[in-house]
């Protein structure tokens, strides 16, 4: 995450300098580092002072936002140093946070994933299907090419294969974006029996899956931080990455 220059700081919000289509920012309460509203996770207050994950930032009132990785969660925790910096965030005390908070993102964080990828398969921009993604593949027509967590190294290979050279890409080396999640999770979040591999072959669709990839894979402590775009010297956004 990078620091901007020159901006005058709140305790919640750092408004990008600019222009007015600027991307907002936020601080991170532990780090003190400033990343894209986008890219960090918003705790939000329940009613009953009980601080809980806001991965979509809708819920009502102040916020407090994290770009650090689960690992640092989990020793800011044991440390007392969470509790000290949503005191000051949220100026009270009076909070409840829940042993199993790091639990509850992450679970929150999966979601987010799952129903992108759902809401990708209802609005037909998933390619599925070994075969059909790497005839795509091989005609230039994937952007991002996904595998589950327990997928074969075999089937992963072939298809990397097709999508280098569909890319001109042959000798790179690149391969698709190996997904933290295994073939059941995705065969539950896109309706399908044995879900192994997809492929996405519009840009917007990548980009738009992508956002909730990086969130979670930099929560768990595998990914770049909140404010890279660039995986393995290539747009994560927009075309597959190496193994992450």
């Amino acid at each position: 995450m990078r620091t901007p220059n020159n901006e005058r700081l709140s305790s919640d919000i750092v408004e990008a300098t600019g222009s007015a289509k600027a991307e907002p920012e936020r601080r991170c309460i532990l780090s003190g580092e400033h990343g894209a509203r986008a890219s960090l996770i918003r705790l939000a207050l329940s009613p009953y002072g009980q601080v809980l994950p806001d991965v979509h930032a809708k819920a009502p009132g102040r916020g407090a936002w994290l770009g650090v990785d689960r690992p640092a969660l989990a020793t800011a925790m044991a440390k007392g140093k969470l509790k000290a910096a949503l005191a000051r965030a949220f100026k009270t005390g009076a909070l409840d946070i829940p042993g199993d908070l790091a639990d509850r993102i992450e679970a929150a964080l999966r979601r987010a994933l799952t129903d992108r990828l759902g809401l990708e398969m209802r609005s037909g921009t998933l390619i599925l299907g070994t075969s059909r993604i790497a005839e795509t593949a091989r005609a230039g027509g994937v952007a991002l090419l996904l595998h589950a967590s327990d997928a074969s190294e075999d089937g992963r290979r072939k298809l990397d294969q097709a999508w280098r050279v569909g890319q001109d890409r042959e000798g790179t080396g690149d391969r698709g974006t190996i997904l933290p999640l295994d073939r059941a999770a995705l065969s539950v979040a896109l309706g399908r029996e044995n879900v192994v591999h997809l492929a996405l072959g519009d840009e917007r669709a990548a980009t738009r899956v992508m956002h909730p990839l990086q969130r979670l894979t930099h929560y768990l402590g595998a990914g770049s931080g909140p404010g890279d775009t660039e995986h393995g010297g290539q747009r994560a956004a927009l075309r597959p990455t190496q193994a992450i």
